[in-house]
């Protein structure tokens, strides 16, 4: 496998001569490959074709498709910490850990303007829509459920998605009060159970 320094520097292959404009390169052929394919249309790969680099060279860097797609929009979030954070303590309430974790990393303000762009464009953008929601349910939600979940997992994570969604907007977007100014700890207690419903409760109609 090639270093860092190879995959940078060679030109044989037409790579960029420096980490720092490699980089560059990765992400804006990354926002570009999104904004056009969707999150599940993406690949590493392509990403890596489009902007004149080994493959390996982008996993390095930003660790799979979740971390360049964080790195490409500027949020500061990597969501494999967010499920591992949810799910370490068992499937008892999961639904109020997932609640609690979100609105921790909306109350972070490094991660608030980022985050909050990215979901207002998605209420008006159809393609920024598609991204928001195949990225949430694919790298959060499903991965939770897969765990969680005792059946029917895809449904299950587009159910607590609509329910996590909709508070987001209504908290950050909407502004609905008193919901955009309570105690995130209260809401979590509150809505926690429904996801948790969501997630692992039965379902009607088996599976």
């Amino acid at each position: 496998m090639a270093t860092e320094r190879e995959a940078t520097t060679t030109g044989r292959t037409g790579r960029r001569p420096g980490p720092t404009r490699t980089r560059e390169a990765v992400l804006a052929a990354a926002r570009r490959a999104f904004a056009a394919n969707g999150y599940d249309g993406t690949s590493l790969r392509a990403v890596a074709r489009e902007a004149g680099v080994d493959p390996a060279l982008v996993s390095r860097f930003y660790g799979g498709k979740a971390g360049l797609f964080a790195a490409a929009l500027d949020i500061p979030v990597q969501p494999d910490a967010l499920v591992v954070a949810v799910l370490e303590d068992g499937i008892d309430g999961l639904g109020e850990r997932l609640v609690g974790g979100l609105l921790g990393l909306w109350g972070d303000p490094r991660a608030h303007d980022a985050l909050l762009t990215l979901l207002r464009g998605a209420m008006t953008h159809e393609d920024a829509a598609r991204l928001l929601r195949e990225f949430v349910t694919r790298e959060v939600l499903a991965k939770i459920a897969t765990v969680a979940a005792p059946d029917r997992p895809q449904l299950r994570a587009t159910l607590a998605g609509s329910q996590v969604v909709g508070l987001l907007v209504a908290r950050y977007v909407i502004r609905v009060e008193p919901l955009a100014s309570e105690d995130p700890r209260l809401l979590a207690a509150v809505i926690g159970p429904t996801i948790q419903r969501y997630l692992t409760g039965e379902l009607p109609g088996g599976s």
